[in-house]
């Protein structure tokens, strides 16, 4: 895990379900001060996990790259401050 960049989601719209192009996550629930704990979710061989905080599930589509996300816009970005 640490030889790559795990991306971090986010659901300011949201969604019920979310398609992204990785199976090991972070989700991050939605823009601050709306957001939850980062946590670090794999869904294994299953193919979807829900996130136990904001019940967003999240589903592999592998033509999607790793910053891409169906509905587009749920890839969090730091934003300084």
């Amino acid at each position: 895990m640490a030889d790559h960049l795990i991306p971090h989601f986010q659901n300011d719209g949201g969604y019920d379900v979310i398609e992204i192009g990785v199976t090991e996550f972070m989700c991050t629930g939605a823009s601050a001060p709306f957001d939850h704990p980062h946590v670090y979710l794999d869904m294994g061989d299953e193919g979807e996990k829900v996130c136990g905080y904001c019940s967003t599930l999240y589903r592999i589509d592998p033509s999607l790259k790793a910053a891409e996300t169906r509905p587009a816009g749920c890839l969090f970005e730091e934003r300084a401050t």
